[in-house]
């Protein structure tokens, strides 16, 4: 039986070390199986190649594929599953965050036959800054409502899955990619492992609060049409408020009155003002919405590549 192990890589110099040894042990641990180990470097800027090169050359079972550019997470990670080739696949990262001692444990799951993936779950976010839970949770509790994705409050990325489910992924090549999304829109029968939140070995977090709501906005478009209803019930709003104004007009110009005094003339401009930028508000929204979804369509249109290989000591690199 064969494992292989993805692990997308970011400016991970001060983390790599320690994750190995961490790895090493487990591995040797589990002596009844074959380890595939690959090493996704995502356009580094540091050391983080150059260290991989030399864990190579001492243990031949890792295989390094290296980006010309910074990809994104991703495109690491569809490089992992198209380039795996074992029984069992998993994706985890180098941080420390996803425990290889876990490892061992999911085998055993998957190996009752029951279920075809095992995926991790923080029990808590103990730890981390309280802002960034509390979007992380709003995250999740409104693609809940908004797709029909199963999608568990504190997933990781960090999941062991079977052959068929890596083959699925793989088949999913659209540009677009957010995973999270596409584990559920797959199916297959999923065990949830949860674990107590583990901080970074070294180094900083390469999420930022910026690209974390980003990520969480592509994941919505990709996967949810709620956007394009928000922005038709904008325009129908809109239209609603505008109805009020409009009969107070006419009843004003049939019976002749007109507005008179200072205070009236105050009263209908605001009146004025309020309704032209609850429209022009309305209909930029919408168009801005309405702009996102004509972008993906462009990006997936265009079929470039999801990344560009510089530099590998694997043989047959599969490039998509």
């Amino acid at each position: 039986m064969k494992i292989s192990l993805i692990i997308p890589c970011y400016n991970e110099e001060e983390s790599l070390s320690p994750f190995y040894n961490e790895l090493n042990k487990v591995t040797a641990e589990m002596a009844d199986y074959d380890f595939e180990i690959l090493f996704i470097d995502d356009g580094s800027k540091d050391k983080t190649l150059s260290i991989l090169k030399e864990l190579a050359k001492e243990d031949k079972r890792i295989k390094y594929i290296s980006f010309s550019k910074n990809f994104g997470k991703e495109a690491a990670m569809y490089a992992g599953f198209c380039n795996s080739t074992g029984d069992y696949t998993a994706v985890m990262d180098a941080d420390m965050q996803d425990p290889p001692a876990l490892l061992s444990d999911m085998v055993k799951i998957l190996e009752g036959g029951e279920y075809d993936s095992v995926a991790t779950r923080r029990q808590t976010r103990k730890g981390e800054p309280k802002i960034r839970s509390f979007f992380a949770r709003m995250f999740y509790k409104v693609m809940g409502k908004i797709s029909t994705l199963d999608m568990v409050e504190g997933a990781r990325d960090f999941r062991l899955m079977k052959r068929d489910m890596v083959d699925a992924i793989v088949s999913m090549c659209e540009n677009n990619r957010f995973s999270k999304g596409i584990f559920g829109w797959i199916g297959f029968k999923t065990y949830w492992m949860s674990y107590d939140n583990v901080k970074r070995v070294a180094g900083q977090t390469k999420w930022s609060f910026k690209k974390l709501l980003k990520y969480s906005w592509d994941g919505i478009v990709s996967f949810s049409n709620a956007p394009l209803k928000f922005a038709t019930g904008c325009g129908i709003l809109s239209f609603l408020a505008s109805i009020p104004p409009l009969i107070m007009a006419i009843i004003k110009m049939v019976d002749g009155s007109t507005f008179n005094g200072v205070y009236s003339e105050i009263l209908r401009w605001n009146v004025t003002l309020f309704a032209i930028f609850l429209v022009g508000g309305a209909i930029l929204a919408s168009i801005g919405i309405v702009g996102q979804y004509i972008s993906k369509i462009f990006n997936e249109v265009k079929g470039r590549p999801h990344y560009i290989v510089a530099q590998t000591n694997k043989e047959d690199v599969v490039k998509k």
